[in-house]
């Protein structure tokens, strides 16, 4: 991954909506079952809209029931960073993006079995690349 696909923060504010720049620079949340991707069954890899690295393959993707894209592991552990995260009065783990600094989401230990894990990720902070 080269550093010409990196998104600027003057890109990010502007497309498609500022919701992207809410979401990954200011650590917002879409709207429940309002993302492109949460109800998206197609085989591919997730790649963070900002930088493009490889996030999430569709292979560890499942339905929460929770109106975002879940995951029960990255695609590679070298791309995402966790965090503690206490804002809003609860104690969370933020999952970032290791490249570029994104917020992209975060892990809570409601998942499926065998490890539990469930990656909450924000749809608009991924790009789907479909497999052919």
């Amino acid at each position: 991954m080269n550093q010409k696909n990196l998104k600027t923060e003057k890109e990010l504010k502007k497309e498609p909506t500022s919701e992207q720049y809410k979401v990954m620079r200011e650590k917002g949340t879409e709207a429940p079952f309002s993302g492109k991707y949460w109800n998206e069954h197609s085989k591919g890899m997730y790649r963070c809209a900002a930088c493009g690295v490889e996030l999430f393959s569709s292979d560890t993707k499942f339905d929460s029931g929770t109106g975002w894209p879940s995951f029960t592991e990255p695609a590679n552990l070298e791309n995402i960073e966790l965090r503690e995260d206490a804002s809003y009065g609860m104690k969370r783990t933020e999952v970032v993006c290791k490249k570029c600094g994104s917020h992209l989401g975060h892990i809570f230990d409601d998942g499926p079995a065998p490890d539990g894990k469930r990656y909450c990720i924000n749809s608009v902070c991924l790009e789907l690349e479909k497999k052919k």
